[in-house]
């Protein structure tokens, strides 16, 4: 069953706001960069009233001196034209481009620059005719009229009351010579132009926070939606639990098929196990090639009885190797001495049964380092087997 929106109370996520700006789906204040513009333009008006002035003098003078020839020709008063037109295009056009870059800085200031095509793409569905009549009476539509009405209104306002304010200023400047009527009017609309610039400001103080509020209401969640996209973001838990199995079994296989190649396998009597390898030549401390406890140790142990794999009673050193030790990698450094001491054992023990040298007494004590014994943080190694066999991979 879809959610109302009644029930879409929670705030977007941090994945829903970044989909949603992929697709172009920003907050967006027109008021704002009407302001930026029209407010840029005034001010580089009134900055460029001199030059202005004297400029559209210079232009009207120009476009207004005929003489006897050039009514006579035809095509001077095309020429003309095309002349005044381009002289006006050349302060037209950076005036509009000093405006469009006004108005695209104030909206990158208000939600941040954002570049997609994705509202470039056509969409069919959007050619439905009932679903277009039922956005044109959305709630943000009507916001947008109701906003647009008022704020035309109130400028039409203050234009109107400007103009019957200056009504007689306005008429005087028929009476002025040319260069004095122009910068009166400038002058004179000013004044008005600062006006519609306050207007401005205050819609524009109020649409920021309010399309910001719209922006942030429409991609609201529901409680279902939230959990689908946590379920999507974390994976699915029956399928990740099935990977790990795999992976485990995997790993145990691997480990299993390593032991009969180890030097030795060094045990806790029933709880850890860890089979050891070392060749001097291409290895430069003995590597673990084999870890496990409980029943993958008694495993471990009977692959390496079955192969014919030393297997020492060591338990410090194999609670040691098995919290300490990765597998594949060497074992620690503060480890070396106790494992070749160990290593020292079976190379004596080896040569023995093969009748070179006496046989050795019982292992030695050996020197493990106190602080690398397991053995006072119970539950350690249950907390660790799952996420050994897992980092093995």
């Amino acid at each position: 069953m879809a959610d109302n929106s009644q029930d879409r109370n929670l705030p977007a996520s941090h994945r829903k706001l970044s989909k949603a700006r992929e697709d172009g789906q920003i907050a967006r204040s027109r008021d704002l960069g009407h302001f930026a513009a029209i407010a840029t333009c005034g001010a580089l008006l009134v900055f460029a009233a001199p030059f202005l002035t004297d400029w559209l003098k210079q232009t009207l003078m120009q476009g207004l001196q005929f003489n006897a020839a050039s009514v006579r020709n035809t095509g001077f008063m095309s020429e003309r034209l095309g002349e005044l037109a381009m002289r006006l295009l050349w302060v037209v056009i950076p005036f509009g481009a000093v405006m469009a870059l006004a108005a695209v800085a104030s909206s990158v200031l208000m939600s941040g620059w954002n570049w997609t095509f994705k509202p470039l793409m056509p969409k069919f569905h959007m050619l439905n005719p009932i679903s277009g009549v039922m956005n044109l009476i959305s709630k943000d539509k009507l916001i947008d009229a109701l906003k647009g009405c008022a704020l035309a209104l109130i400028l039409g306002a203050i234009g109107a009351i400007y103009l019957k304010s200056h009504v007689d200023e306005f008429a005087g400047v028929l009476a002025l010579p040319l260069p004095a009527a122009i910068a009166a009017s400038i002058k004179a609309m000013v004044g008005g132009v600062a006006l519609l610039l306050l207007a401005l400001a205050a819609f524009a103080l109020v649409d920021v926070p309010l399309q910001r509020y719209l922006h942030a209401n429409k991609l609201k969640m529901s409680h279902q939606e939230a959990k689908q996209e946590h379920k999507e973001a974390e994976g699915n838990q029956e399928v990740k639990a099935k990977v790990r199995a795999r992976m485990r079994e995997v790993t145990k296989r691997r480990m299993l098929a390593a032991v009969p190649k180890a030097d030795l396998v060094v045990m806790n009597p029933t709880h850890y196990a860890v089979a050891l390898k070392y060749d001097e030549g291409s290895m430069g401390a003995p590597r673990v090639v084999a870890k496990g406890a409980d029943l993958l140790a008694m495993k471990i142990r009977d692959t390496a009885k079955e192969a014919k794999v030393p297997v020492l009673q060591a338990a410090v050193l194999a609670r040691a190797l098995y919290a300490h030790a990765e597998l594949d990698r060497e074992i620690p450094a503060a480890l070396f001495a106790a494992v070749a001491q160990v290593l020292a054992y079976v190379y004596q023990l080896r040569a023995a049964m093969a009748g070179r040298v006496a046989m050795p007494g019982s292992l030695p004590d050996l020197n493990v380092p106190a602080e690398l014994d397991p053995h006072n943080k119970p539950g350690y190694a249950e907390a660790h087997a799952d996420s050994e066999l897992e980092g093995a991979e």
